[in-house]
């Protein structure tokens, strides 16, 4: 009788170590959550195009960010006066890219000494803007603008603003993805407007590059 009990023990405990194994195979993998970075640096079509193609981006969408009325336009926003900015809303797995490293692309794709403008276009509603969402956010914008600063050594002071998120709204669909939907159009704006002709003599072979900054010590694996 007593071994029996036994049986019947460890037949149950059995039973029910099956049952917790089988729960949690069953139970789905949670992905990481996916993360967002609104930046601005003049046209965004330009931007767009520049980070949508890092490894780790899911999206990139054009938008206005800065400003206090709601649904803005492009006629509103190109005109001025509204407070907004051309932006890009970067969605991004932060598995396989860091906010770190995609400021790193960003600070390399624009003119961080022109706080009036950028290239070609001026006026407040191209002017180069960190929109962060959090504590977290501004404090690795902040560090990526005193790597940039070192990097550069420039005696000119940057004029990239770092500024809290408001809202972002989307821009009107002809605005997204325009690169690739007008290459022609796009491509003869891109080398008008000097774009990557100042890039080139701003950053050099680093130019519109997400490598490490010159200024810090490499991790293991990292390519300068």
């Amino acid at each position: 009788m007593l071994l029996l009990n036994r049986k019947g023990f460890v037949f149950k405990a059995l039973s029910c170590w099956f049952g917790v194994l089988l729960l949690l195979i069953s139970q789905p993998v949670q992905a990481a959550p996916i993360n967002q970075a609104v930046l601005a640096g003049g046209c965004f079509w330009c931007l767009e195009h520049d980070l949508e193609k890092l490894p780790g981006v899911l999206d990139v969408q054009s938008g206005y960010s800065g400003g206090d009325r709601p649904n803005p336009t492009y006629k509103q926003v190109s005109a001025g006066g509204t407070g907004y900015v051309e932006s890009v809303a970067v969605r991004f797995d932060p598995e396989k890219l860091s906010y770190a490293a995609l400021l790193r692309s960003y600070w390399r794709n624009v003119d961080p000494t022109d706080g009036s403008g950028q290239f070609c276009d001026r006026g407040d509603s191209y002017r180069p803007v960190i929109f962060v969402a959090d504590a977290s956010q501004r404090s690795t914008a902040e560090a990526s603008a005193a790597a940039a600063k070192a990097e550069l050594k420039s005696p000119k002071p940057l004029r990239v603003a770092i500024e809290p998120l408001k809202r972002f709204w989307p821009a009107e669909d002809y605005h997204q993805n325009y690169a690739d939907l007008n290459k022609a159009k796009y491509n003869f704006y891109r080398w008008s407007c000097g774009r990557d002709a100042r890039l080139d003599a701003v950053w050099g072979k680093k130019a519109r590059k997400g490598v490490m900054w010159s200024s810090l010590p490499l991790k293991a694996g990292e390519p300068r």
